[in-house]
């Protein structure tokens, strides 16, 4: 593990020093983080990484994962999917089943003096509240701009009961009577997944998976689920492939709170095995050296996704310097500036329009990424995240309980 001292070099010494005094500013103080995932996706990456950083700064923080059977998952999944504005039907069983999960976790839990709820699974655990004393925040981490109705009014009576939401871009924000804060995710540069690699590393990885460095190669890295959109990535490449040649990398894992992803990856293997070309990587957790050198190594890397939280994996390969053709979805378009640091585009033409370009013009490839990762050194990095929580924490402690926030 890191210490924050490692940082220095990267962000510079009055950086850390804020840090450590904001962390002094908040000893004492139990902060405790509640998620449904302790392995896979970016939330369980961020609290992997954050955690022991706000320890080592004198925070006395935790990680809680709760737990659910498969029926729960199957649900929080369709709550997933409806949040992002795609249609689904939940009948009122599922919602108190539900209920009964969260408030079963509930019963066994010991809060802290901040409690910090991530995404919609443990929304309801905010049942707790007035008897606990604790100031709590909901941290949602998908893009709700554009809900579902329904779902969205059974989970806003439970969100509207937090002291304070924090989303990732200003369009999720939702009409609340509580504070909305925005607090865009964070790479850790120094993680084996973004730290510097020598080129025979990258070189090991390409030849273990058998993908040729000597000709061009499109990567997307990301978990198989439908809203990262892989089978319209496959059709892109197919289209760019017409005009220039080509390799396609679609790496990633699973979360082990997505049921659908093995059903996502058994199509995106179909695909695949028509292609000597395709290279669909089912990666472990373990990975993350393989997801750093496969992002280095790569001529081109993708977002294609339908919808996004964030999409960490943007800022990862900005960071490498790599040109990154992305959906102007969710908070990508907080991490690219079209054109500048990077590529916008709206559709499986315009990807493929993209990546010929970038296969094309190597020189305005290699400014597009240099720029990205000053974009992301200055923006994106843990360091800036660690800042914004621990004011945000003090922030929570300090507000009055009575007072009222208008919708």
């Amino acid at each position: 593990m890191t210490h924050i001292d490692d940082y220095i070099p990267i962000v510079g010494a009055p950086t850390v020093e804020e840090l450590r005094l904001l962390g002094r500013h908040l000893s004492g103080i139990t902060v405790q983080n509640i998620n449904s995932t302790a392995v896979g996706g970016g939330v369980a990456e961020i609290l992997t990484r954050l955690v022991p950083l706000l320890q080592q700064l004198g925070v006395n923080t935790r990680w809680d994962v709760i737990k659910g059977n498969e029926r729960f998952f199957q649900i929080t999944k369709k709550f997933h999917n409806s949040l992002h504005g795609v249609p689904v039907s939940i009948a009122p069983e599922d919602y108190e089943e539900f209920l009964r999960v969260n408030r079963d976790n509930a019963s066994g839990m010991a809060f802290g003096d901040i409690v910090c709820v991530h995404d919609p699974q443990p929304v309801a655990l905010i049942e707790r509240r007035r008897e606990t004393g604790a100031r709590w925040i909901w941290r949602c981490h998908i893009d709700f701009s554009a809900p579902d109705p329904a779902v969205w009014h059974f989970l806003r009576g439970y969100v509207r009961e937090y002291n304070a939401v924090v989303v990732s871009a200003p369009a999720f924000a939702q009409r609340l009577p509580i504070p909305q804060v925005l607090i865009a995710p964070s790479i850790d540069p120094l993680s084996d997944k973004n730290r510097d690699l020598p080129e025979s590393v990258v070189d090991e990885v390409f030849a273990r998976f058998g993908i040729d460095r000597s000709r061009p190669v499109v990567t997307q890295i990301s978990r198989f689920d439908y809203l990262k959109d892989p089978l319209g990535v496959i059709q892109a490449y197919r289209i760019a492939k017409k005009r220039v040649d080509l390799q396609l990398v679609l790496a990633g894992g699973g979360a082990t709170d997505d049921p659908e992803g093995p059903a996502i990856m058994r199509r995106v293997r179909e695909e695949a095995d028509r292609d000597r070309d395709i290279f669909a990587l089912f990666l472990p957790p373990s990975s993350d050296v393989d997801i750093n050198a496969l992002q280095r190594g790569s001529t081109v890397i993708l977002q294609k996704s339908l919808r996004e939280g964030f999409g960490l994996t943007v800022a990862e390969a900005l960071w490498k310097a790599r040109p990154v053709i992305a959906s102007a979805v969710g908070g990508i378009p907080l991490q690219i500036a079209h054109r500048y640091s990077g590529i916008l585009t709206h559709s499986v033409e315009g990807t493929a329009a993209a990546i010929r370009q970038l296969v094309n013009e190597p020189e305005y490839a290699l400014a597009l990424g240099q720029r990205g990762r000053e974009h992301v050194r200055t923006n994106f990095l843990i360091t800036r995240h660690l800042k914004d929580y621990m004011l945000l924490f003090l922030s929570t402690l300090s507000a009055r309980n009575d007072v009222v926030y208008l919708t």
